[in-house]
């Protein structure tokens, strides 16, 4: 029997991993440090904070995983590029891994960041694109990426780590590009973005959980870009989300200022993913935006009835 163990499990991608990751076999232990949800949907909740060691221990002897998906991390939005809690994350994901290890686990994937990569080149590619972290966030992550691996050859652990791009859909948070400029169309409000012109690797939330999955279930080691391989401007999503809504006089661009040294264009190579993973994609841009406009709209209606 294949049990995994998943961290950040009511998170914005780890939620989305769970149906897969039963339909694929996994007995599926889910790991959250909040409430645990009244519906299990098939999975095995544990209630723990992974930045107490002794937890790590409890959850780890407990539960006997032969795999591990670790999402768990300091995640807020605005604040999560520069905090101290990157560093903890760093100290407590090795602590977890050690024990799955220990235990007898034989295969982890983490979440990585392509904020790893150098931007200036643009190109994204796991083998060739330097890699210049210059935040917290990204710095960590880079270690940690490191040091998995390191460990891994160290002990004969198969790991690998899956680097995100930007990723859309239902459950993220609402002061984000897509669900922000989606409720301010559906509340009739102005929907005041940058310029636009940023061109970006936009995957939907499904497909960046399904891929880290397929990743888990194979054997493939190392970084894997987990992204759409296609460029988009960021002008292109809003007001894709418009034409949906009806409401494209409601788009400023422009009114959001933007650093100078921003990068202008960040797309994945994924000839990892779908050569060697041997994955694809199912959302198309237009599908997974139909999907998620709904989706708001529900959470809407519901605050306001």
């Amino acid at each position: 029997m294949k049990k995994v163990i998943v961290t950040g499990a009511t998170g914005f991608i780890g939620k989305h991993s769970l149906a897969t990751l039963i339909n694929k076999g996994f007995e599926v232990h889910a790991i959250t440090s909040q409430t645990v949800p009244i519906e299990n949907n098939g999975c095995h909740w544990h209630k723990a904070n992974l930045l107490d060691t002794i937890q790590i221990q409890e959850l780890i002897s407990q539960v006997k995983p032969t795999h591990l998906l670790h999402f768990a991390w300091y995640a807020i939005p605005g604040k999560y590029w520069t905090s101290e809690q990157n560093f903890l994350w760093v100290q407590a994901s090795l602590e977890l891994v050690r024990q799955f290890r220990e235990s007898g686990g034989d295969r982890v994937v983490m979440a990585g960041t392509c904020a790893e990569y150098d931007w200036q080149y643009g190109y994204c590619s796991e083998y060739i694109t330097p890699k210049n972290p210059s935040l917290p966030y990204s710095i960590c992550k880079k270690s940690l990426q490191e040091m998995l691996n390191s460990y891994g050859e160290l002990v004969g652990l198969s790991s690998a780590w899956g680097r995100i791009f930007w990723l859309y859909g239902s459950h993220e948070y609402a002061n984000r590009l897509v669900p922000s400029v989606i409720c301010s169309l559906l509340k009739g409000e102005t929907a005041r973005c940058s310029h636009g012109n940023q061109i970006r690797d936009f995957l939907h939330v499904q497909d960046v959980a399904d891929g880290f999955v397929a990743l888990l279930d194979s054997d493939v080691q190392g970084c894997v870009n987990i992204a759409s391989g296609k460029a988009i401007t960021i002008k292109e999503i809003v007001y894709e989300i418009a034409n949906f809504i009806g409401k494209k006089d409601l788009i400023e661009l422009g009114a959001i200022p933007t650093s100078s040294s921003e990068a202008p264009l960040v797309v994945a190579n994924v000839n990892r993913l779908s050569n060697e993973v041997g994955w694809q994609s199912k959302y198309d841009l237009e599908t997974g935006i139909l999907e998620t406009i709904n989706w708001w709209k529900n959470q809407i209606d519901e605050e306001q009835s």
